[in-house]
């Protein structure tokens, strides 16, 4: 009898153990926002370095031969519209006008001659006109003369800054040799670029561009694309494009920088996340989850990243067009985990 009771108390026992312990609950599924990815097409961006330059410049040189008598500016001098800037040696040139109107002088009286022998019958008229068309010459000669004369001085065509001083008193030169080059403040400074065929086809008169010069610290200046080249340098096949510069104190004429300007035709997708989808971002890679819609699970994928921007960081390599990205609670989230999407991917 007491075997048979130990027994059932023995049963009684066990049957309270198991309903003593607790029911197991299935964990529930974290609820991940997540967003599509998308591609945003933005004008393609342009690219060159160039030298900045007064947009009128002018090369200054004499019409005429001879010995430099006098130079009066030195680089970097500003001067003022009509300032003597320099001057031959003017004696060769005064004998010449002299000798021109000299010259002149005796084919006005030899046609005077002639006119009146001409009245008196005493000479045919193919001699009158032969008088005369000496005396044409001889004007023609004291009028190129008289230019030689004149032009013997170099006078600044504007007000301006001497960007280049080719010459020294007493050197001896040839007609149009250039001896200054003037640059007039009043037109404006450029950024002179040299592009390629394909990059000047993309781009227009009036499309903007950014400009950094190291000599100002590499500040961004607004620009406009203001001039195209018509026909591409026969030495390097680039085309001159010319950008407009804001007015500022510090610009000088032979300042290197660097112009980006916005196509207006080429265009490049960008595929941009939302800064919240990636973590442990270094040296230009990143981490992402990626969505699954099919197993409704979460796949870990390194990514290389570029620059962070207002609207999103943009994704080199590593993403395509449509794929979805956990952006929320994305430090709890675990490789292979599976989730309940909250966001587009419903």
């Amino acid at each position: 009898m007491r075997r048979v009771f130990s027994i059932g108390l023995l049963i009684i026992l066990a049957a309270c153990g198991r309903a003593e312990q607790p029911k197991q609950v299935a964990a529930p599924v974290p609820q991940v926002r997540i967003a599509t990815i998308g591609v945003d097409e933005s004008p393609a961006n342009i690219t060159g370095v160039g030298s900045v330059a007064l947009r009128r410049e002018a090369s200054l040189g004499f019409t005429s031969a001879g010995r430099i008598a006098r130079l009066t500016v030195n680089e970097g001098d500003l001067v003022r519209r009509g300032q003597v800037l320099a001057a031959l040696d003017v004696t060769t040139v005064a004998a010449d006008l002299k000798r021109a109107r000299a010259e002149r002088d005796r084919a006005a009286a030899e046609f005077q001659r002639s006119a009146n022998l001409m009245e008196k019958g005493w000479i045919t008229r193919p001699r009158l006109e032969n008088a005369q068309a000496s005396l044409r010459a001889a004007d023609a000669s004291v009028s190129a003369a008289s230019f030689q004369a004149s032009n013997a001085t170099i006078l600044a065509p504007g007000n301006g800054v001497v960007l280049s001083r080719a010459a020294e008193p007493g050197q001896v030169v040839a007609a149009g040799t250039p001896i200054l080059v003037i640059g007039e403040i009043t037109s404006g400074y450029v950024l002179r670029v040299p592009l390629s065929d394909q990059d000047a086809a993309h781009i227009t008169r009036g499309t903007p561009a950014t400009v950094r010069l190291a000599a100002l610290d590499n500040q961004s200046l607004a620009g406009r694309v203001t001039e195209i080249g018509g026909r591409s340098d026969q030495s390097t096949g680039t085309f001159a494009v010319e950008i407009g510069l804001p007015e500022d104190r510090r610009l000088k004429s032979g300042q290197i920088g660097e112009a980006v300007i916005a196509s207006t035709t080429a265009r490049v997708a960008d595929i941009r996340v939302p800064a919240a989808a990636v973590f442990a971002p270094r040296g230009g890679e990143g981490f992402v989850f990626v969505f699954d819609r099919q197993t409704r699970r979460l796949k870990l994928r390194k990514v290389a990243v570029g620059e962070a921007e207002d609207n999103g960081i943009r994704v080199l390599s590593g993403l395509s067009r449509g794929e979805l990205v956990a952006v929320s609670r994305v430090d709890r989230l675990k490789d292979g985990m599976k989730i309940e999407p909250i966001g587009r991917a419903r």
